[in-house]
């Protein structure tokens, strides 16, 4: 039988190490080389929450919320889904003065219309069928305090004016109510959208958008900032495996270069979706992910043709590699080991392709 060793491994890409053998005397050496340690000490790049980052980029975006934080200043917050826009909009809280008091948070894109002025400011009791009684609408709720109204590019005409009046008077009136209502809050908005677009387009005032531009602060996405990536990566690991009661001592050499190489057009929320994903999986304590994961769907598509020549050829090693072994996994000497892949990660190569290890205990390998 061919050796595993003596195969095209790069056929294999899909879930080995680009590494195809490792001296016994060696294989500590190489581990280290191939793993990134996990203990060092990363708070100290976090300036505060969970923005966490030293790059140029992410420095711009903190040094912007200290300086604002303390003014009562309207800050608009723009990016791309998924960046962080609110723990921004948290973190300008936190260090106010208004930090005693409450933040409130609403989304403009999944309140529907009809319901975004009650839900904003209240209303009176017979205002509408089924208010049976008054009812107090956020900017009361977040009297003296913050108000981040997200998505702010989805709000609808109607209720754009009233929240102008809100900003020039300070005031308001419940829905079927006549009384206007002094309000002392903070407003934050954040957007993924093209406000000036919109504008243009008349879907949002201009009135409304200066008066929301006071301090505007854009994140970031992920792919300006890939110095921050493993900082991320390992605040999300040692977050998500202490409520998995788990420990990693390093990451996969392979898994950061693919963290590093890869666009992350879900930015941060895409990141961390992964790596609790990953979690989960990992059984060891060198946390990796699966490379399939970390590919572009056009290009999934173009290899779908590929994948019974990919899977054919991944049995021909696997079961090289297991009659080589005895048909044993784990273990310096095990076919986990021969071929540099992480022994979970076998694992399920071989139950998705039905291979039947212990068929192989009883096969001796001639030299």
């Amino acid at each position: 039988m061919m050796s595993a060793t003596s195969l095209d491994l790069d056929v294999f890409n899909h879930f080995t190490d680009h590494a195809t053998s490792r001296a016994g005397t060696e294989t500590h050496k190489e581990l280290n080389e191939e793993t990134i340690d996990l203990r060092d000490e990363i708070l100290s790049t976090s300036m505060f929450e969970e923005i966490v980052g030293s790059s140029d980029a992410i420095c711009r975006v903190t040094a912007q919320v200290m300086r604002v934080a303390p003014s009562d200043a309207t800050v608009l917050i723009t990016g791309e889904s998924g960046t962080g826009k609110e723990l921004i909009a948290r973190a300008i809280h936190k260090r106010s003065r208004r930090s005693q008091a409450a933040f409130t948070r609403m989304n403009c894109a999944v309140t529907p219309s009809s319901l975004m002025a009650a839900e904003l400011f209240g209303y009176e009791k017979g205002a509408f069928t089924g208010a049976n009684q008054r009812h107090a609408g956020r900017f009361e709720v977040a009297n003296h305090g913050t108000m981040l109204l997200d998505e702010i590019g989805d709000m609808p005409g109607e209720t754009q004016v009233a929240m102008l009046r809100v900003l020039q008077e300070h005031e308001f009136e419940r829905v079927g109510g006549t009384q206007s209502i002094p309000v002392d809050v903070r407003v934050i908005a954040a957007t993924n959208c093209d406000l000036p677009a919109a504008v243009r387009s008349g879907k949002f005032r201009l009135d409304l958008f200066y008066r929301l531009n006071v301090f505007p602060i854009r994140v970031p996405p992920l792919r300006d900032r890939p110095e921050d990536i493993l900082l991320l990566a390992k605040y999300f690991i040692d977050r998500y495996a202490a409520k998995a009661a788990k420990r990693f001592r390093r990451v996969e050499k392979r898994t950061a270069e693919l963290f590093e190489a890869y666009d992350w057009p879900g930015n941060i929320r895409e990141l961390q979706n992964v790596i609790e994903r990953a979690v989960i999986l990992c059984d060891s304590d060198t946390f990796y992910v699966e490379e399939s994961w970390l590919r572009p769907e056009s290009e999934a598509d173009a290899d779908a043709g590929l994948q019974p020549f990919l899977s054919n050829r991944q049995r021909e090693i696997i079961e090289a590699a297991l009659a080589q072994t005895h048909g044993r996994v784990a273990g310096p000497h095990g076919a986990a080991a021969k071929l540099a892949v992480p022994r979970t990660t076998l694992e399920s190569k071989i139950k998705s392709l039905h291979i039947d290890k212990n068929r192989y205990r009883s096969v001796v390998v001639c030299a």
